[in-house]
């Protein structure tokens, strides 16, 4: 089996048997972390770029560290010292990357459906690294393998997710994902940084955290992203904390075993305390490992791989 597109622009997009490839891809992918020389022949003579209007660091490095242990020649563009400065379009920008050899482009933007825009006029593969409030398709994907790869599963589990669901990107590629593999998902955080009608997507929706975290099998804590409201949404930081943040005890509610996870940046002592973000549950490390196994699957499977066995042989 392979993918359907060229292009990976949301989980929303994708089939449960199409995320299913992509995480089973991923397994051998993650075991070149055991190497000592963390490298593949997979994508020798491909090119890709990366082109980030925003700023990133977990995102924008895995993608570049994937790209390389497959042996692709991977470029960065910087956007305030590019051609966009001088007014250079989006489309325009897409089609001079092609010209020049591009085989992938990575895209972060802050306009949502701006990978969509780029991915109809060019050739190449476009992968979206985050549109806007739109989705963050490879994030979901990585949060799906982590969660799978601690639990076993993803069907039936409840997961949470708690914090700015309005303005995430995150939480929307999550939703997409997990309702598609089976789990049962609810969202909380103060009604007014929650979407009116979230619950088309299949979600619950509780304002109460210490509700929402009983006998949750994970707990996906997301930050609040002051950068993208243009009012505030809540009284103060400090009222928010309390009755949003998760600590050690409100984290007494939700199973022994839950799962704590984090997309990052994290805001310590804010939507989850320092002690919870590095305790024995916490798998925020992993999530970021997990992040360039999943990123080198989605290169090799756009890239016309096969087999998954032709990764680790």
């Amino acid at each position: 089996m392979r993918l359907k597109s060229k292009d990976v622009l949301g989980l929303e997009d994708l089939s449960v048997e199409e995320i299913e490839l992509i995480l089973q891809t991923a397994e051998p992918c993650k075991q070149i972390f055991t190497r000592d020389i963390k490298k593949l022949p997979t994508l020798r003579g491909k090119t890709m770029v990366n082109l980030f209007y925003e700023p990133s660091t977990r995102t924008r490095t895995s993608f570049e560290l994937a790209g390389k242990w497959m042996s692709a020649d991977v470029t960065n563009i910087a956007t305030a010292s590019s051609s966009v400065v001088k007014g250079e379009s989006l489309k325009d920008t897409a089609r001079t990357l092609e010209a020049l050899g591009a085989n992938i482009i990575v895209i972060r933007h802050q306009m949502a459906g701006a990978p969509h825009v780029i991915a109809r006029c060019v050739k190449a593969s476009v992968i979206n690294a985050g549109d806007g409030m739109h989705e963050h398709p490879t994030q979901g994907l990585l949060d799906l393998f982590t969660i799978r790869e601690h639990k076993g599963r993803i069907a039936g589990l409840k997961v949470v997710i708690v914090g700015d669901i309005l303005h995430s990107r995150v939480a929307k590629s999550n939703i997409w994902g997990l309702t598609k593999l089976g789990a049962e998902v609810t969202v909380c955080g103060p009604p007014t940084l929650i979407p009116q009608g979230i619950e088309r997507m299949g979600v619950e929706v509780e304002y109460n955290l210490d509700v929402a975290l009983r006998d949750a099998d994970v707990v996906n804590i997301l930050r609040i992203q002051l950068e993208r409201q243009k009012k505030g949404l809540f009284p103060t930081i400090r009222e928010y904390s309390r009755l949003y943040g998760v600590d050690a005890k409100r984290l007494r509610i939700a199973k022994p075993d839950a799962l704590i996870m984090h997309p990052g940046p994290a805001t310590l002592g804010v939507e989850i305390t320092a002690d919870v973000a590095e305790s024995a549950r916490s798998v925020i490390r992993k999530q970021v490992t997990n992040g360039v196994a999943v990123r080198m699957a989605l290169l090799y499977l756009l890239s016309g791989g096969g087999a998954s066995s032709e990764i680790a042989g």
